[in-house]
C-alpha cells in the first residue's frame, strides 16, 4: 500500500515557478503562468502550441519548464498530446527515438491522458481551466487533462488502471495529485450536465445548486478504482481566483495561454 502521499511545494526556479513534487523515481509539476517569454494575453509562461502564441516562445517556454524541473537534458523527449477532451490513454513503454516517434503519431491523432513507464521522457499535458491529475507510483506516472467529458467519463480511473497495468502495481499503491482548476463554487453549467454528473457520482447533488465540482467527481472516480483517500492530494488551487498564477479560458475571455501538468523519471 503507499504511503500517503506529500504535499507538493511551491518553489521559485530563476523566475519560473512550479507547484511541485517528487515521490519515488518520479517528478512532477504544476506550471504558473510568470517565468515566460510569451506576451500580451499569452504571459508569459504559455506552454500552449494551439492557441496563437508565436512557436518560438512557447518553444523557449517548455525548454524553461523542463529545466525548472532538472529535465532540461530530455527535452528531445518530450511529448505533448493533442488534447481532444475525450478519455483515450496512451502507454509508453520505451524510450527508444522510433518507439517515441511512434507515440508522438499515436498523440498527435488525439488523447487526453498519457501513462509513462521509462526514464528521461518528459510528459506535458496543457490547461486554463480543466482539471489536471498526476497519478505517481513506483515504476511509472501519468499525466491526466480532465476537463467536464473526460471527468463524466472517469478518465482518471482509466488512467489508474492503465498505470497499474504498465507499471504492475495496484491502485493503493499510487499517490494522486489534483492541480489548479475552476473550482466547484465557480462552475455554473447547465441543469442537463449537473444532472448527468448526478446519476454518475453520488457527491454530485443536482437539487442544490448548478455548481460542478469537477475534483469531488474526479475523488469519488479514483476511490471507486481502488486509490485511498488518504493518496489523494487536492491543490485547491483556483485558475479563476488566482488568475494572476494560472491562466483561466473563462475568466479570460477565451483568449490566454496555457499552464501545465508536467511529469518525468529521471
Amino acid at each position: 500500500m503507499a504511503a500517503r502521499a506529500d504535499n507538493v511545494s511551491r518553489v521559485d526556479h530563476d523566475g519560473v515557478t512550479l507547484v511541485e513534487g517528487a515521490t519515488h523515481d518520479v517528478r512532477f509539476a504544476f506550471t504558473e503562468r510568470t517565468g515566460g517569454v510569451s506576451e500580451d494575453a499569452y504571459s508569459s509562461l504559455n506552454l500552449g502550441s494551439h492557441v496563437g502564441d508565436d512557436p518560438f516562445a512557447v518553444q523557449e517556454n517548455r525548454r524553461r519548464a523542463l529545466e525548472a524541473m532538472g529535465a532540461a537534458e530530455c527535452d528531445h523527449n518530450l511529448l505533448v498530446p493533442n488534447q481532444v477532451h475525450g478519455d483515450h490513454v496512451v502507454t509508453v513503454t520505451s524510450n527508444g527515438a522510433e518507439d517515441l516517434e511512434n507515440i508522438r503519431e499515436q498523440i498527435a491523432e488525439g488523447c487526453d491522458a498519457i501513462v509513462c513507464t521509462v526514464r528521461e521522457v518528459p510528459v506535458m499535458l496543457c490547461f486554463a481551466d480543466c482539471v489536471p491529475v498526476v497519478l505517481v507510483a513506483s515504476g511509472g506516472f501519468a499525466v491526466v487533462h480532465s476537463g467536464w467529458k473526460g471527468t463524466i467519463t472517469r478518465i482518471s480511473a482509466k488512467a489508474c488502471q492503465a498505470l497499474c497495468e504498465a507499471a504492475g502495481c495496484k491502485p493503493d499503491d499510487i499517490s494522486a495529485y489534483i492541480g489548479p482548476h475552476i473550482l466547484g463554487d465557480e462552475y455554473e453549467v447547465s441543469q442537463e450536465l449537473i444532472d448527468r454528473f448526478a446519476t454518475e457520482f453520488a457527491c454530485i447533488d443536482a437539487t442544490a445548486s448548478r455548481m460542478l465540482d469537477l475534483s469531488a467527481a474526479i475523488h469519488e472516480a479514483l476511490m471507486d478504482a481502488g486509490v485511498e483517500a488518504s493518496c489523494i492530494v487536492d491543490t485547491k488551487l483556483s485558475t479563476v481566483r488566482q488568475n494572476d498564477r494560472f491562466y483561466s479560458y473563462r475568466n479570460e475571455g477565451g483568449t490566454c495561454g496555457r499552464h501545465a501538468a508536467i511529469g518525468v523519471m529521471l
